[in-house]
């Protein structure tokens, strides 16, 4: 799987975990170039508290178009380490 924007490759792995019909991507497999971390929290009753990033590629900002758990609670422990995109950001096969 690759998440793509602004026509840059962000992530791209073979080990993806689908929750919500969201594939969130391995750390590891991330271009972190492009991600700017972000002052926002969003708060979800079973995966616990989300922490964002901005992307920045080539002069474009998507504000908070990644997310992930930092600390998730026991039922998504298996999206630790994991980033999620959205806004804009596609995911291809």
């Amino acid at each position: 799987m690759k998440a793509i924007w602004n026509h840059q490759v962000i992530a791209e792995s073979n080990e993806t975990v689908v929750v919500e019909n969201n594939h969130y991507f391995p750390f590891e497999s991330i271009n972190k170039a492009y991600l700017i971390p972000s002052d926002t929290n969003t708060t979800c009753p079973w995966k616990g508290e989300a922490s964002y990033y901005t992307l920045e590629i080539e002069g474009r900002s998507n504000p908070d178009a990644g997310w992930y758990y930092p600390a998730p609670k026991e039922a998504a422990e298996n999206i630790k380490n994991y980033v999620a995109f959205w806004k804009g950001v596609q995911i291809e096969s």
